[in-house]
């Protein structure tokens, strides 16, 4: 099989998490870019990426790139590709698109004069053209513009990469998957010291831990895309599923699994269970504020409420007991917060070792790590 370039898009912050992860399932020409990394691989590291990439969002397969200088420049490039050796009549397709710059400044109408382009040049053709399907489409595409620079990509895993499938229940504004498996990876966590998700709400935190210890791929039982194409090689693809599954390792890792709330805690067991990981955490309703260490060395993980339904003297009042409670009551272990309050952090009492600006379902947000002594 032939390398090719593929683009993994993932959150902003987590590029170098998302660098490493592709170092490690062995593509090359690997090269970090703004939420995104390059790289080069064949079709077996494409659906292996899809499966087991903790940090990236979507895989994307670039099919063409030029400068556009306005919409008919766009328009006529796009016609210029030959659509009909990448899907024909009978596929439904869809488009989504991502601008930034002076010259497009509406992704919506991008993505629209592209989609004018593919169905003029069937017409040309054929007579006839494909139908869009915005829901399920075969074949679902993407065009980045970032000032004349476009790029129209194949997108091979369809739904997002963050949509593992476990997570049947949420609680109010749940972690994205994505970036709470990325901040584990950031943090260093060796996978074999105490883990603890005190606020679980959803237990994404908990969940995303366990799959890392036990080096669970997170999108093994999902689909996919690329299954929806004409060249799907249905052998190749559960060729590399079954080389995940055998890399799956049995953890002694201790999780502890915690809320205060009865009914986040039936949605995390339901979730986990999606998970297939029921056996991994220790999953219990608890008031983080009476909790306390149950070793000597571990790491808590946090995504405290931001406060929206608070008072702000409440919420101030409430970062600064979670910070009483990890300096007396969690000594020798890390912690790392992440809030959208970025006033209610200034009272939490302890000073981060380091901090770093990250996003979460588009509220900005900091990532502080504390170490306890």
């Amino acid at each position: 099989m032939e390398n090719y370039q593929m683009i993994a898009k993932t959150l902003a912050g987590l590029e170098n998490e998302l660098f490493n992860e592709l170092e490690l399932l062995g593509a090359v020409n690997i090269s970090k870019r703004k939420r995104a990394v390059s790289f080069d691989g064949d079709d077996a590291l494409m659906m292996k990426a899809n499966m087991a990439l903790r940090t990236s969002i979507s895989i994307l397969i670039p099919i063409m790139e030029f400068e556009a200088n306005d919409e008919y420049e766009l328009y006529d490039q796009a016609f210029a590709v030959q659509w009909e050796e990448i899907f024909g009549l009978k596929d439904t397709f869809a488009l989504t698109a991502t601008v930034s710059g002076s010259i497009f400044t509406h992704s919506q109408y991008a993505a629209l004069k592209t989609k004018d382009a593919i169905v003029d040049r069937f017409r040309k053709k054929f007579k006839s053209r494909p139908d869009v399907d915005t829901v399920n489409a075969d074949y679902q595409f993407n065009v980045h513009i970032q000032h004349n620079q476009c790029t129209i990509s194949l997108n091979s895993s369809g739904d997002t990469l963050n949509k593992r499938g476990y997570r049947e229940f949420a609680s109010e504004a749940p972690l994205n998957e994505v970036l709470a498996a990325g901040i584990i990876l950031k943090s260093g966590w060796n996978g074999t010291d105490d883990l603890y998700d005190p606020m679980s709400g959803s237990g994404t935190f908990a969940i995303e831990a366990a799959l890392i210890a036990n080096n669970i791929a997170p999108n093994l039982h999902r689909s996919f895309g690329f299954q929806r194409w004409s060249d799907y090689n249905r052998e190749l693809f559960y060729t590399v599923k079954k080389e995940l599954e055998s890399e799956i390792r049995e953890s002694e890792t201790i999780i502890y699994c915690r809320d205060l709330l009865t009914e986040n805690i039936d949605n995390i067991s339901s979730n986990v269970e999606n998970a297939g990981i029921s056996e991994l955490l220790k999953i219990r309703r608890e008031d983080f504020f009476m909790s306390e260490k149950k070793g000597e060395k571990g790491i808590v993980f946090l995504n405290p409420p931001y406060g929206e339904r608070l008072q702000m003297e409440e919420i101030n009042t409430f970062y600064k007991n979670i910070g009483d409670q990890l300096k007396k009551h969690y000594s020798n272990h890390e912690a790392w917060i992440i809030s959208s309050n970025l006033e209610a952090l200034k009272f939490f009492g302890l000073k981060p070792e380091s901090r770093e600006q990250m996003f979460n379902g588009g509220l900005e947000c900091k990532l502080n790590h504390y170490k306890l002594y």
